[in-house]
């Protein structure tokens, strides 16, 4: 190596190393701003690749922390009532930000941050942020609830909110400009928040990505313990979980070839018509058979959840989504993500029994007591829109969590609410994945990148007519297929793999 090499190399190491001290400094100074109701806990510099999960946080897909690069984490904590203690994490990249701010969404009750989803931000150049909804909990728990009416607020609203104000004014604070474009990212109870803001804070979000939301809470919580207390009410009515796959593959043989293409897939559910009964035992019980009481266990759980007097109150599950019974219908009892907004909320009594849920009382006095705190499901987004906000949702048809047809009517609502369809799609447009089960994973083509296209749409101004979704087995992608706003459907061409999105095209259904 020659002098001057040698001289480029230690200047170019020096620059390096006095860059990364002073990024370190800009982090660490971080700890001393001052925001109100909120406490900054820690800010540091994290080498690319160090990042170390805290123990006790499993949640989200698998993720090799050690790809990522440097960047300024930043925890805090915002206390805007004596009750409240909102924890939240900005993640800042150190160099390369792509000047936006990415807010991320939870699941079910959960009280912690999900590390995944700020790592997959961190990835793209977003300063990304998340927060433990106020309260530490599973997915399924309820319980930190009781006694603690403003925790519920701040899981209903108020902690996503503050961490996004609070997230915006942090990444100020680094980088010395505020971020150009803000998005939310979130699915299930993320998707619920998404709406959330888009209802009630719209100005926080530019683009906002809701899919599967969990957004009218009273009503879902009840319908799972309603389908919880079909399967499980009696001995006889309980299906076990290896029939689970032999009615979903009767399901399919009786409605696959509906849409004229045999490809293992129920493409638009709402034209099944499938009636269990078909499998009914000619014999005696087998587990490639139901008897009758099942038969009858199944077609309810395809129906509308019905009260006593015949109120019908939340959409049943589609035919296709077999494969995931067991998250609701497992047992023994149902299933504590539905019946823990009674106990603990409704009720306050945490011995009060799921079996004796009055669904035509206690619905309703749900649905009055939330009075907007969780349930998101106003249909008003005219103050979103001409803030010039777009909103991206996606339903996988095959969810056993939270029934498809509900993000079909709530979309229906704001059509009706905004005008008609046109005064709807040049903002709001929804995506219906066959196939899908909740949030991703199923049968289906389900992989898809929805904040790409969503920024696409309010940046450069292009509305997205298909989103393009993957299917994967082994590592390798097996089939592509193309996702189309709602209603229309793909359709197949006549020429091609019927495994390759461009062999399809959007049509209306017939």
């Amino acid at each position: 190596m020659s002098f001057w090499s040698v001289r480029v190399w230690f200047v170019s190491a020096l620059f390096l190393t006095a860059t990364a001290a002073l990024t370190a400094q800009e982090c660490s100074n971080l700890a001393n701003l001052k925001l109100p109701d909120t406490t900054i806990t820690q800010a540091q510099i994290v080498p690319a690749g160090t990042f170390v999960l805290p123990p006790g946080v499993p949640i989200g897909p698998p993720v090799d922390f050690k790809t990522l690069p440097a960047f300024c984490r930043v925890s805090a904590t915002s206390r805007p009532t004596n009750d409240s203690e909102i924890k939240f994490e900005v993640w800042l990249p150190a160099s390369n930000w792509n000047g936006k701010f990415e807010g991320t969404g939870n699941g079910g009750w959960l009280g912690q941050i999900i590390y995944p989803a700020l790592a997959d931000g961190l990835r793209r150049g977003y300063a990304a942020a998340n927060t433990d909804t106020g309260h530490t909990s599973g997915v399924m728990d309820g319980t930190w609830a009781l006694g603690h009416p403003e925790k519920v607020l701040d899981f209903g609203y108020r902690a996503v909110h503050l961490m996004t104000v609070r997230g915006k004014d942090i990444t100020k604070a680094y980088y010395g400009k505020p971020p150009e474009y803000s998005y939310w990212n979130g699915c299930s109870s993320g998707g619920k928040q998404g709406l959330k803001e888009a209802q009630q804070f719209p100005e926080d979000y530019n683009g906002i990505v809701a899919g599967a939301p969990a957004n009218y809470w009273t009503h879902l919580t009840a319908a799972s313990v309603w389908m919880g207390l079909q399967a499980l009410g009696t001995k006889e009515s309980y299906i076990p979980s290896e029939k689970f796959r032999a009615i979903h593959k009767a399901a399919v043989e009786a409605c696959d070839s509906l849409d004229g293409l045999e490809d293992r897939l129920i493409d638009d559910p709402k034209k099944c018509h499938f009636d269990p009964a078909v499998l009914q035992c000619k014999g005696a019980d087998a587990s490639d058979c139901l008897t009758a009481r099942q038969v009858e266990t199944a077609r309810n759980i395809y129906g509308p959840a019905t009260t006593a007097k015949g109120n019908k109150f939340f959409p049943g599950l589609e035919p296709g989504s077999e494969l995931g019974w067991g998250l609701l219908l497992g047992g023994p009892e149902p299933a504590r993500i539905g019946s823990d907004y009674y106990t603990y909320i409704l009720h306050k009594d945490p011995h009060w029994n799921p079996r004796t849920l009055d669904f035509d009382k206690e619905v309703p006095e749900a649905d009055r007591l939330d009075d907007g705190t969780i349930n998101a499901m106003d249909p008003n987004l005219s103050k979103f829109k001409a803030h010039g906000g777009k909103l991206i949702m996606y339903h996988g048809w095959a969810d056993a969590l939270i029934p498809s047809q509900n993000s079909v009517n709530y979309y229906q609502s704001v059509v009706q609410s905004m005008g008609g369809t046109g005064q709807t799609t040049d903002f709001f447009r929804l995506f219906m994945a066959p196939g899908m089960a909740h949030c991703f994973g199923g049968e289906g083509p389900n992989s898809f990148d929805a904040l790409h296209v969503l920024e696409q749409w309010v940046e450069n101004g292009k509305a997205p007519e298909i989103v393009v979704a993957s299917h994967m087995s082994t590592g390798k992608t097996d089939r592509t297929r193309p996702l189309c706003v709602y209603p229309k459907i793909a359709k197949y061409r006549g020429q091609g793999s019927i495994d390759e999105a461009e062999n399809f095209s959007c049509s209306d259904p017939n």
